[in-house]
């Protein structure tokens, strides 16, 4: 079996935990706050960049040579699910796990 590049390695351990952070923090902090975390532009986008994170993971332990487009994609929801946490109460390790997966999957899109 071959190993995981390091690089590709470190790119799924983030997006697993941009995937926890999203998920969890929706269906704990967001749904137990309401109002504004309820939103529904934010809430999707916290659902929409979850699953991409998940997808872009799962990509890479396949092995797909897709998973450059993905990862560019999830860069993109990353960062705009970020900016969405932002300006939420309670939201800022959510936010920082978005900029971490956002920066791994930029990398791995370029390359």
């Amino acid at each position: 079996m071959n190993p995981v590049p390091a690089p590709m390695q470190s790119c799924i351990e983030e997006c697993l935990r941009c995937y926890q952070s999203c998920l969890g923090m929706a269906m704990r902090h967001c749904l137990e706050q309401g109002g504004p975390h309820l939103e529904p532009t934010h809430f999707r986008l916290m659902m929409a960049c979850a699953e991409i994170c998940r997808a872009s993971a799962h990509l890479m332990l396949l092995g797909s040579p897709e998973h450059g487009r993905t990862c560019a994609d999830c860069a993109v929801l990353c960062r705009q699910c970020a900016e969405s946490c932002d300006a939420l109460d309670g939201m800022q390790d959510c936010a920082a796990a978005c900029r971490r997966c956002a920066q791994a999957c930029e990398r791995m899109a370029a390359g």
